[in-house]
């Protein structure tokens, strides 16, 4: 038994796994499906957009100079608003000069005056006699020293010079009286009442506050999506333009326009120089503080209306401004495009997408030309971020 039990179970075992392998179910083929990849698109149809075009720059006053003394003198009047950052208005004394010294001038000057007519009307009345002289008693014709031709033209030289001499002493007068060319503020003031000075000397920096300008470089891109007058013969034609900074810890608007362009492109960089105007910079506004010379400003220009355009997001092209498209099959296409412009939101297309297109925008990381794809999420697409409609 311990020999014939064990080759019974052996034997056994053998039977089993002959009928196991022998009477096995046949296998079916399957098979296997690759699943594919989900997409998200949206449907885009052409819009029309102006395009703003974005720059900075400093704010200036339209006009600046220095007051500057043309007479020597002491100052011995200032404007009450003499100071850095005083008002004034137009033609207003800003500061005076001791004027008795011209005074004095123009007494002394008008003596001559006085003594050239004297001396003008005794020649004349002796030119008058030597020629009713010549005539009862002289031969022949008379030389012009005999009629005193060159005495006369000589008291009239005099006479002239002594009223040349009073214009000069009256003008010289005047400009003991620094008068203001325009109505403005004081940048910096330089000199102090009773203080002497000299003729050329720089009394202060004034500038006017009817107008304030602002420089924008624009590059060459930059200038196609502008109305910008390049012949600066109609600067009231100029584009609108929204200056803003942040001012007192909020964020300040001011309404310009451009007025003209530079002359020349700027030689080491290559922009366009346009320049913004805005009216009474200094105007009191409920809420509206001063736009004060030296702020820095962003500026956001005008743009002109662009027809037929296609707004993206920055995920539906790629760096080589190409796109991809998913048919009405589901596959899946790999299309150039003419991007227009590139903004930080959105990109803006100009060509190479048709109405009705759908963009992938995502969900595929490795696109194939010609690739089965399942369409996620369809939207429609209207970014307006940067333009208006």
């Amino acid at each position: 038994m311990k020999i014939l039990l064990p080759l019974l179970v052996l034997a056994f075992g053998f039977a089993a796994a002959w009928g196991l392998v022998a009477y096995k179910p046949p296998l079916q083929r399957q098979e296997s499906r690759a699943e594919p990849p989900r997409v998200n698109v949206i449907i885009v149809q052409p819009q029309t957009l102006r395009l703003d075009v974005r720059s900075q720059g400093v704010v200036t006053p339209r006009t600046e100079i220095d007051l500057v003394a043309e007479v020597a003198g002491k100052l011995v009047k200032l404007h009450p608003n003499f100071a850095s950052g005083g008002f004034f208005a137009q033609n207003e004394i800003l500061a005076a000069i001791d004027a008795r010294d011209y005074d004095v001038a123009i007494a002394q000057t008008e003596a001559r005056i006085a003594e050239a007519k004297r001396l003008l009307a005794s020649e004349e009345a002796q030119t008058e006699q030597a020629k009713s002289e010549w005539q009862a008693l002289g031969e022949g014709k008379p030389s012009p020293l005999a009629l005193h031709e060159p005495q006369l033209a000589e008291a009239r030289a005099k006479l002239k010079a002594a009223e040349a001499d009073l214009a000069k002493a009256r003008l010289q007068r005047s400009r003991c009286e620094l008068r203001s060319p325009f109505a403005g503020r004081v940048r910096d003031k330089r000199v102090g009442l009773g203080q002497a000075i000299s003729a050329g000397e720089k009394l202060a920096r004034i500038y006017s506050t009817d107008a304030a300008l602002v420089r924008l470089p624009l590059a060459a891109d930059q200038l196609s999506f502008l109305d910008l007058p390049l012949d600066n013969r109609q600067p009231e034609a100029g584009p609108k333009v929204i200056l803003s900074a942040d001012f007192s810890g909020r964020l300040r608007h001011w309404e310009g326009r451009i007025i003209r362009t530079e002359g020349a492109l700027d030689e080491a960089t290559g922009l366009l120089h346009a320049v913004a105007e805005v009216r009474e910079p200094y105007a009191q506004q409920k809420g509206q503080p001063p736009l004060l010379a030296g702020l820095f400003v962003q500026a956001e220009i005008e743009g002109i209306a662009q027809p037929d355009l296609y707004v993206l997001p920055q995920s539906a092209v790629n760096a080589t401004q190409e796109a991809l498209l998913v048919d009405a099959a589901g596959r899946l296409h790999i299309r150039r495009l003419d991007v227009l412009r590139q903004e930080p939101e959105r990109i803006l297309v100009k060509g190479g997408l048709q109405p009705g297109d759908q963009v992938v925008t995502g969900g595929i990381s490795m696109p194939v030309e010609g690739m089965a794809v399942r369409v996620e999420e369809t939207l429609g697409l209207r970014l307006e971020a940067g333009g208006k409609k």
